[in-house]
């Protein structure tokens, strides 16, 4: 067997040089050979650290354009880049209107990209360690009012046997704060009716059990007992929402269901599954909730990430508070 060599073994990198040194080799690499990194770094991230796969899924977009962008200025190899190269790139993305929050974004998948190059032997020196994050603006979250989740969430809204899962689906968002990801991957047995409680894995897999109330109960309900069974073509898929092909709802499908609805109410704001999130929320803290209960609830890992919500509810509160002051 030829000592200078790369062993691919379950996805990693098993590397056994004698007579040469990796610097030669990496300086040769074309760029399909980056991809192929690109591909043993993926997998890294999903076997190894366990990230979920929409993260995953978003890595892969954000470093494809980043070679594609080495592509264009010629560049062969990760060893000739360096600080001047990436802060152009940078430059190019905000050219391109990224705004910075998503450029930051990008620069995370670029420094994880580069650290894992490093241990690997892929590059002699990780350069984008020089580059600092921009300053990222944090943005308060919105929410619908009390009023508007009211006339969202309105039975004269939800027709038919579609309408009915629809009503189920929107109800259970306001009901317990899931994000889409989180839904679109229920299953039948996910879900204790008697006990008003369902099970979801969140990020990091991992798992909480939150309660719904009686709204969430009425509508679910009246899914699984009559049109879950009629949309229903293989027993075997568990999903508990399906399309009307019988299969699991898809991302897509669930914001433009949400956004059909929010037209549909007549509200005016953007509406997205996150911001029923952001709702309730806001409201279970202005109605006097625990912060640590809505931290588990909502299954943030950092309680800071659920104080946010208390800005907002402070914000409400002024913005009431000058629209029903008499004297101004």
């Amino acid at each position: 067997m030829d000592p200078n060599c790369l062993l691919r073994f379950n996805g990693r990198i098993l590397k056994c040089y004698i007579t040469i040194e990796i610097s030669k080799f990496v300086d040769n690499m074309n760029m399909k050979n980056l991809e192929e990194i690109l591909g043993y770094f993926l997998d890294y991230l999903s076997v190894e650290r366990g990230l979920a796969q929409n993260t995953i899924i978003s890595y892969r977009y954000d470093l494809i354009k980043y070679i594609n962008f080495f592509k264009k200025n010629k560049v062969q190899s990760f060893n000739q880049t360096n600080k001047g190269l990436i802060n152009n790139y940078f430059v190019y993305l905000r050219k391109e209107g990224l705004e910075i929050n998503s450029i930051s974004r990008n620069l995370v998948a670029i420094k994880m990209f580069y650290r894992f190059m490093l241990a690997e032997g892929f590059i002699n020196e990780d350069v984008s360690s020089l580059i600092e994050f921009p300053r990222v603006s944090k943005k308060l979250p919105y929410a619908l009012s009390l009023r508007e989740i009211n006339i969202l969430l309105d039975d004269s809204n939800f027709r038919e046997y579609l309408g009915q899962r629809d009503q189920a689906i929107l109800e259970l968002f306001y009901a317990t704060g899931i994000r889409v990801s989180e839904l679109i991957n229920l299953k039948i047995d996910d879900i204790n009716m008697e006990n008003q409680m369902l099970k979801c894995l969140g990020k990091g897999s991992k798992e909480r059990i939150i309660p719904f109330g009686s709204k969430a109960y009425q509508s679910l309900s009246l899914y699984l007992k009559e049109v879950r069974l009629r949309l229903a073509k293989d027993p075997k898929v568990n999903a508990l929402f399906l399309n009307n092909r019988g299969e699991r709802l898809s991302r897509q499908g669930i914001f433009f269901l949400v956004k059909k609805y929010a037209r549909k109410a007549g509200i005016e704001k953007k509406v997205t599954p996150h911001t029923l999130r952001h709702t309730l929320a806001t409201h279970l803290l202005e109605n006097g909730a625990d912060l640590r209960s809505v931290q588990e609830m909502l299954g943030h890992s950092d309680i800071s990430t659920t104080q946010i919500y208390t800005h907002v509810s402070r914000k409400w509160i002024k913005e009431e508070y000058y629209r029903a002051f008499p004297r101004t």
